[in-house]
């Protein structure tokens, strides 16, 4: 026997459509406002009637949605407005997605209009249509009902929505006529169209700041930054106007913010990306920084280093080989300021300033219009946070200090669409995942690279102010001047000038100290990956044994030994490996002698001999004239060696070449050294900074220690590393590091 059963509903669907889909009244009222823009209408207005001083909820109380749109017909009313998931705005957007306004048009799922259960019980919706002399009203009355529609007038029974019926009533046009309206505090003429919700049966409960929120949201339904050249609009030309009164008073919010936001970004911020683009089909961002044009390929090692990037594409972007990116082109601007104490006076930001900069963070708007929540304070859609509390929080900047937007299209970007709930965006898979991504590399990329330099600026100049300007020894000898004829003061001086001293050079030892230590660990890290694996390796082949060993099977001796060698060799690997290593922790007993450099190399070339081949990456050593020979230590050497190893197969790995070559030369006659490879050398802007503390080209992978404490070691024993700037030094097509084992003359 077959049967053929149709789908009912239960009434409570309504309230999921309504009350629990769209997460608050806030949103549930920017979506009402959404459907007056669609309705093309010049102005809204919300209007808070019969609350409380401080809009306490009563019986009496009544939220009143009005515009000046081109209202609803009957068979509107009757095949869509009445119809849950109606798809005419999706279908129509296939031939026409603009309204007679031209504006984009928002809605197309269906289901936003029951945004008006979120807020009260009894709906009252009034509308005339354009050229019409009749207007339409609508009696949404489910006061009999309980919340979830599970009773009638408190008797539980079963709800389907097909139960419910709701009145409709043409008559002629008595609401929706001409007349002057204040909106804004300006008087204006209603037209002759529009439509008018007014709620009542009111739920949840409002305060002054959310009625405040909701008028902050609603003024930034429309974006507030210039959608031709992308930069912010001091005193926006919307077409759509807002407008909230409470009990009949305007509610003036003093919205002069963008005024203030705008001045801020243009003066105060560190970095001024604008007019950006992701350009899909060739892969690469293009932007004006600080106003100088700038191009950025995703196969820019630059790029390709961030371990954002390659979490998701793949180790120099194999991802990308096979397939493009799929969340389509897009535009950007980003503003990014310093909110650190040292920051340069120009960039300098009071507690106001700052409040301002983080009520904006990076909004997103389709087609002009925002998509909710991206941009509230407390929202991460890019999940930058997350990232800076698991990862590092030095290697990105924190939404605090960002302020930006990014501009997508319905057409332009199909597979980035918004969730049912109002909620950002559906988790699609590769459209989002690849959009939230690139976003988060390119921030990334500001925050390793410019940002980083802008900072590492700064603590150059205190630096050079304090140490090389000796600052502190010129403020003794004025103090000294200053009191030079009270004998008693002028000793107690000298006696603090003297402890400072000794104080002065007990902290550099300290510091050279800790540099030492900082080096070793960095260096056991760097040398321990190959262990660590050949380690994994052997106990793997170690539990492989012991459960032939426990198994009812015949065992086969030969292969069990075989087995055993193979465990022997890897063992005695791990054993060389470690006794090379323990010469860095002797480093502060060690007293420097002639070691030839070849010898180091060999040992640090053994430790890399695997990565290297896993690599790919060809390895050559060239000696000129007799041996290299430096009075150093083994410590100092290995420290050297493993780091311009490490970073040399590190930026070979994020590159996209054929054939990966490291080239060492020692010239024993020139006593030079110098450590090449054919990977993206070092950038002129990077340059400059390199040997500095905390800098790193490496984004999260990299502490941007290493080479900082080599050239420290190295300056201790009076020799030096630096990049070639000569043409003959420079081996390969990459980095080239020189460095010299003849001694600096002081």
């Amino acid at each position: 026997m077959k049967n053929d059963f149709k789908i009912r509903p239960y009434a409570r669907l309504l309230t999921m459509l309504g009350e629990q889909l769209i997460k608050n009244e806030r949103i549930a009222l920017a979506e009402l406002a959404k459907n007056s823009y669609d309705a093309d209408a010049n102005w809204v207005k919300i209007s808070f009637l019969n609350f409380g001083k401080n809009m306490e909820v009563d019986d009496d109380s009544v939220i009143l949605i009005e515009d000046d749109g081109s209202g609803m017909t009957l068979e509107t009313i009757k095949n869509q407005w009445l119809s849950p998931a109606t798809p005419s705005k999706k279908i129509s957007k296939k031939t026409l997605d603009t309204t007679e306004k031209g504006r984009k048009i928002q809605g197309e799922k269906g289901i936003g209009r029951f945004a008006v259960l979120k807020l009260g019980k009894k709906v009252i919706i009034t509308t005339r249509p354009i050229d019409s002399k009749i207007e339409h009203v609508i009696n949404f009355d489910f006061s009999q009902y309980d919340d979830d529609f599970l009773s009638e007038n408190n008797k539980q029974k079963e709800i389907y929505l097909d139960d419910l019926s709701i009145e409709v009533e043409s008559r002629p046009a008595a609401v929706i006529i001409p007349k002057t309206r204040k909106i804004s505090g300006a008087l204006i003429e209603q037209g002759t169209s529009g439509t008018r919700i007014e709620i009542s049966g009111i739920k949840g409960t409002w305060t002054p700041n959310k009625v405040r929120d909701v008028f902050r949201d609603l003024t930034r339904l429309q974006s507030i930054f210039d959608g031709a050249s992308g930069n912010l609009v001091v005193h926006p030309q919307t077409s759509f106007q807002v407008s909230i009164e409470v009990n009949g008073d305007d509610q003036d919010f003093s919205e002069n913010y963008v005024e203030r936001l705008h001045t801020l970004l243009t003066e105060s911020s560190v970095f001024q990306i604008e007019d950006g683009q992701y350009n899909q089909p060739k892969k690469l961002f293009s932007f004006k920084l600080n106003g100088i044009p700038q191009i950025l390929h995703l196969a820019d090692s630059d790029i390709t280093a961030l371990r954002v990037f390659r979490d998701h594409f793949g180790t120099a972007g194999e991802e990308l080989k096979r397939r493009s990116t799929e969340c389509g082109s897009f535009n950007f601007g980003f503003y990014v300021f310093d909110f650190s104490a040292s920051a340069e006076a120009k960039y300098s930001l009071d507690k106001d300033d700052k409040n301002l900069i983080k009520d904006h963070r990076i909004y997103l708007y389709r087609d002009g219009i925002r998509v909710y929540p991206y941009g509230e304070p407390d929202d991460d859609w890019l999940r930058i946070d997350a990232y800076r509390g698991t990862i590092s929080a030095g290697q990105f900047l924190s939404n605090d200090q960002v302020v930006g937007y990014v501009n997508i299209s319905e057409k332009g970007n199909p597979g980035l669409k918004d969730k049912t709930n109002r909620e950002g965006l559906i988790e699609t898979g590769n459209p989002t995942d690849d959009f939230i991504c690139l976003l988060q590399t390119f921030l990334a990329f500001v925050r390793s690279k410019p940002y980083a330099q802008y900072r590492a600026g700064i603590v150059e100049k205190n630096a050079i102010n304090i140490f090389k300007e000796e600052q502190v020894k010129t403020d003794f000898e004025v103090i000294k001047e200053s009191i030079k004829d009270n004998k008693k003061a002028v000793a107690l001086l000298e006696k603090a000038e003297k402890n400072y001293k000794a104080e002065r050079q007990f902290l550099v030892q300290r510091a050279e100290t800790t540099e030492d230590l900082a080096g070793v660990g960095l260096s056991v890290e760097t040398a321990s990956h190959d262990i660590t694996s050949i380690m994994n390796k052997a106990l793997q082949k170690m539990d492989s044994i012991i459960r032939v060993g426990n198994g009812k099977a015949k065992v086969n001796f030969e292969k069990m030994m075989e087995d055993l060698a193979s465990v022997r060799g890897m063992l005695g690997f791990i054993d060389s490996q470690l006794r090379d290593i323990q010469l860095l922790f002797r480093s502060a007993k060690q007293r420097r002698r002639e070691i030839r450099v070849s010898d180091i190399l060999e040992k640090v070339a053994k430790i890399y001999e695997q990565t290297i081949s896993k690599a790919n990456i060809e390895y050559e050593v060239e000696v000129i004239g007799g041996p290299l020979v430096a009075k150093t230590t083994d410590a100092v050497l290995l420290q050297l060696l493993l780091n311009l190893f490490d970073n040399a197969v590190f930026w070979l790995d994020a590159s996209d070449i054929e054939t990966k070559r490291i080239k060492v030369q020692l010239d024993g006659r020139e006593s030079i050294l110098i450590f090449s490879d054919n990977g993206p050398g070092i950038r002129k802007d990077d340059a400059p900074y390199i040997f500095e503390p905390f800098y790193s080209g490496k984004g999260e992978e990299g502490r941007g220690l290493g080479l900082y404490i080599a050239k420290q070691l190295l300056e201790r024993h009076d020799y030096s590393i630096e990049l070639a700037d000569l043409k003959n030094q420079k081996i390969l097509s990459g980095a080239n590091f020189v460095i010299s084992f003849v001694r600096e003359k002081s």
